[in-house]
């Protein structure tokens, strides 16, 4: 399978695949996390109010990654300020890992970032999450000071979409 499968467009996060793509992100990172399977009562406790429905214009975008029409992959991007948006839920289905999209995701998220007005996008992770943080390094992201603080996170990168260099340190 090759990059040329895919799709990558603008969807509101409660389709049903949006919502499946979301269920399973969430599934992925809390069973990462806490080192076992996380419940469907985790699950749905984890996705109810997360903030979810800001990722509409004009604060958001949401988008849905599709190989050979079917969901594979998705990704947020929240206006944080006039300047910056921020990453987020960035997932890629295993089953479709390493098939050239995740760089088509990200740069898809860079350009809707910059159609919402952002010059800059941020993001944070957790340091076990060694896939999404070399997919972030390999985007041209750098690690930046915390732009913000929560459990869960335990690294920030940013890039300046100005002139797609990577973002200052400070």
């Amino acid at each position: 399978m090759t990059s040329t499968n895919w799709a990558i467009l603008p969807e509101r996060y409660d389709t049903s695949d949006a919502t499946a793509l979301r269920r399973d992100y969430y599934d992925e990172v809390a069973s990462r996390y806490w080192r076992r399977p996380a419940t469907a009562a985790e699950i749905d406790e984890g996705l109810t109010d997360d903030g979810v429905e800001h990722l509409t214009p004009p604060t958001g975008r949401f988008l849905v990654g599709r190989v050979d029409g079917g969901p594979a992959a998705c990704g947020g991007v929240l206006l944080l300020d006039a300047e910056r948006a921020e990453l987020t839920r960035v997932f890629i289905r295993p089953a479709f890992r390493g098939t050239g999209g995740s760089g088509l995701l990200l740069a898809a998220l860079e350009s809707a970032a910059a159609g919402l007005g952002a010059r800059r996008v941020v993001l944070n992770t957790r340091l076990d999450l060694v896939e999404a943080r070399a997919l972030y390094t390999r985007g041209g992201y750098r690690e930046i000071p915390a732009y913000c603080e929560g459990p869960y996170m335990e690294v920030w990168y940013g890039k300046d979409l100005r002139a797609g260099d990577p973002a200052p340190l400070s």
